[in-house]
């Protein structure tokens, strides 16, 4: 039973993004540094301001003091209040509160600054206890400021000790607000909506790791004997799987529908269309008057529109959130890939997988053994070379990665580890190609796109993944360029092996990024 919560402040009860980030770049520009990216400072969020200062911008001890007083000299009268309560906060402590739970604030922040915000917000009445640094560089320290809300939580002469710290949680943003809990015994809470990287927080090894306000209301309030009714009943697994395939058949449908829609332009417009334009997109009979089926262009037609279709209404139903709360997570992700020479080696692992994919396939026969992705071939490839590049090159690739990675990939991510993810992700897109041929070669593509937005967190990098393996595939098949290559098995091992190289590149620079941020834990 949790009956003792500290909280922090930022990041964890308020988002304070727009006044710490404000006045730090006023204190900057005291020392003529200007940093007009607000997103640059976001890890000023959390951390003592003088650690902060000497840490990021390479300011002496006397310095960052000399900092500190100018973020407060703006900060005292309006950066304080260039804030917002995260929503759900409010009635959350309230139920706290109502459920007999001590609470109280740990914050890294001076104390008086802490009081009037929760003033501002109406919920300083219901914390016991209120505990931050002091205005004279005092008790910054994380642990130290956990260490004082115990004592004033407690009380001066507290009994059982040991059993009330068994009791108690920690909830924070930051890897310093998991390392003051376990400094003291606590249990550890990290939420991940605040501005601590999730990385950060994996690394740091909380007890729980929380994604929403309703969820960290549910995992304080569980076992109190008084839960809120309003509480949800827990996902079932059929719940879990239903939450990743809907989109998934909604993306099947409504492709379905925007061929349909594509072949109904495609008639029309051949009806519509002088006869020397209209022999490009369809086929007429021996009398010219009636329709016998499309062109490789009018096909490639109807596919750009059903991919076209689909890619919106995934976007705007589905995939739009999806991505948009990966990204969050990735402003302040310092482990992540970001160098230019990160992405130099994706695109090299990139290429020399898919082209080396490709010719393996050719060399062992497998593509001579399948009638459907010969059938699959013959209709990609039958329509002009610009138009094909277009819909195959292009459209395609960013369709189904809004699918496959946006959607299914993120969503399985909620609930699975990040290596099954991958390989139920891949497994999906491997299927969706409905041969064996196609299917394989999309699994194995797939489990490396996957990886690689794992590993930079930027949907644009599988988007330029897939297209940079569809075009070179097109392109060399178009140019016929596979039979040159095809010589001896040497030019497929010398590719992958290149592959390989440029993807372990990619693995060591993220082990590297990983590393560094857990040795400045």
């Amino acid at each position: 039973m949790n009956d003792y919560i500290l909280f922090d402040l930022d990041g964890t009860l308020t988002d304070p993004k727009e006044g710490i980030t404000t006045c730090v770049q006023y204190a900057l520009a005291a020392f003529g540094i200007e940093e007009p990216d607000a997103d640059n400072l976001t890890p000023f969020i959390g951390p003592p301001l003088k650690e902060s200062f000497m840490e990021f911008y390479e300011f002496d001890e006397e310095k960052a003091e000399a900092a500190i007083e100018k973020y407060r000299e703006r900060f005292r009268d309006k950066g304080m209040f260039e804030n917002r309560i995260y929503d759900g906060v409010p009635e959350m402590i309230r139920k706290l509160k109502g459920n007999h739970k001590k609470l109280a604030v740990a914050s890294s922040k001076p104390t008086v600054f802490v009081k009037q915000i929760l003033d501002h917000f109406e919920i300083g009445k219901y914390f016991d206890v209120i505990v931050g640094s002091e205005l004279d560089g005092t008790r910054t320290d994380k642990a130290e400021v956990v260490a004082e809300a115990l004592r004033q939580l407690y009380g001066e002469n507290a009994e059982d000790i040991e059993e009330k710290k068994s009791n108690t949680v920690m909830v924070g943003d930051r890897k310093f607000d998991v390392a003051g809990a376990k400094a003291e015994g606590l249990v550890s809470v990290a939420v991940s909506y605040g501005y601590g990287p999730l990385d950060e927080l994996k690394i740091a090894k909380p007890d729980y790791i929380v994604r929403s306000v309703e969820e960290l209301e549910k995992l304080l309030l569980r076992g109190s004997g008084r839960e809120a009714k309003t509480q949800a009943p827990t996902e079932t697994l059929m719940s879990k799987i239903w939450f990743v395939l809907f989109p998934l058949l909604a993306y099947f449908f409504v492709r379905s529908l925007g061929f349909y829609i594509g072949s109904f332009l495609v008639v029309n417009l051949a009806g519509m269309l002088p006869k020397g334009l209209s022999d490009k997109l369809v086929i007429w009979d021996e009398t010219g008057e009636n329709l016998v089926g499309a062109t490789g262009n009018g096909a490639a037609f109807m596919l750009a529109v059903a991919y076209l279709v689909a890619a919106f209404v995934i976007w705007k139903f589905f995939a739009k959130e999806d991505i948009g709360s990966v990204e969050k997570e990735v402003k302040l992700k310092h482990a992540r890939l970001k160098s230019p020479s990160a992405y130099a080696c994706m695109v090299v692992g990139v290429l020399g997988i898919a082209i080396g994919l490709n010719l393996l396939f050719e060399v062992v026969g497998i593509t001579n053994a399948s009638e459907s992705f010969k059938q699959a071939a013959t209709e990609q490839y039958s329509a002009a070379f610009l138009v094909g590049l277009l819909v195959n090159g292009l459209i395609a690739p960013f369709a189904e990665e809004l699918i496959f990675r946006g959607t299914v990939y993120n969503r399985l991510k909620k609930n699975q580890k990040y290596p099954i993810a991958i390989l139920v992700s891949a497994l999906c897109f491997g299927i969706y190609h409905s041969n064996i041929v196609q299917g394989s070669y999309a699994f194995l593509l797939g489990c490396v796109i996957a990886w690689l937005y794992e590993s930079f967190g930027h949907f644009y990098v599988p988007v330029a993944a897939h297209v940079l393996s569809n075009v070179a595939a097109y392109l060399l098949t178009m140019a016929g360029a596979f039979d040159l290559l095809l010589a001896n098995w040497w030019v497929c091992i010398v590719f992958l092996l290149v592959g390989a190289a440029g993807l372990y590149m990619c693995f060591r620079m993220r082990n590297a990024a990983v590393k560094l941020a857990a040795e400045t834990e």
